[in-house]
């Protein structure tokens, strides 16, 4: 069954900056149209039928053109969010400790809970959404790329904003069809 994982699309705020959880500025909103014209022209044996979001509004907003589309619900699911900051980090410290997570391995990153296991969840909580298509984060995608590729590098691609990352699931385990496309972010 194919499955496709769509990054969100541009916000308003980058990470970092004093607000949480941005929605998208006007080209994050053209994004999101045209990633939902982009996966209503597929075949429709191809086309997904459900749509997921994690619940940050950047990727809910991303989503939903889509979810209307198809004359869907947008289903929201915790396990395909944002990577976890530890909690004794504040939101300043918060763009260092990733640059130190993003130069090394998954079970290298410190914390206070076991990010390779993390990595692992929302690989089985994409692999549980064949059909779908799953708006989820640039760390949250590299999860589960790396989980496939059986690679600890927490970066192995930088996905764009609206990039697509088509996957097929067969008995519950993910394969790679095709990476999404790849774009200098503010991310790295």
């Amino acid at each position: 069954m194919r499955l496709y994982l769509i990054r969100h699309g541009k916000p308003a705020a980058v990470w970092g900056a004093d607000e949480e959880d941005p929605g998208l500025d006007e080209t994050g909103r053209r994004q999101a149209q045209a990633v939902a014209e982009r996966l209503l022209a597929l075949p429709v044996a191809e086309r997904p039928d459900r749509v997921i979001s994690s619940p940050l509004r950047r990727c809910r907003e991303t989503a939903q053109p889509l979810a209307d589309a198809l004359g869907v619900e947008l289903e929201i699911d915790p396990a395909v969010g944002e990577i976890p900051t530890p909690g004794a980090l504040s939101t300043a410290e918060r763009p260092e400790w990733l640059r130190g997570a993003f130069g090394g391995g998954w079970s290298q990153i410190q914390g206070d809970i076991d990010y390779d296991a993390w990595r692992r969840g929302v690989a089985a909580a994409v692999a549980r959404r064949g059909g779908a298509a799953v708006f989820s984060h640039f760390v949250a995608i590299n999860a589960v790329a790396s989980t496939i590729a059986a690679e600890d590098r927490v970066i192995l691609f930088r996905p764009d904003h609206t990039s697509v990352t088509t996957l097929d699931v067969e008995a519950g385990r993910l394969s790679l069809v095709t990476l999404g496309g790849e774009a200098v972010t503010g991310v790295l």
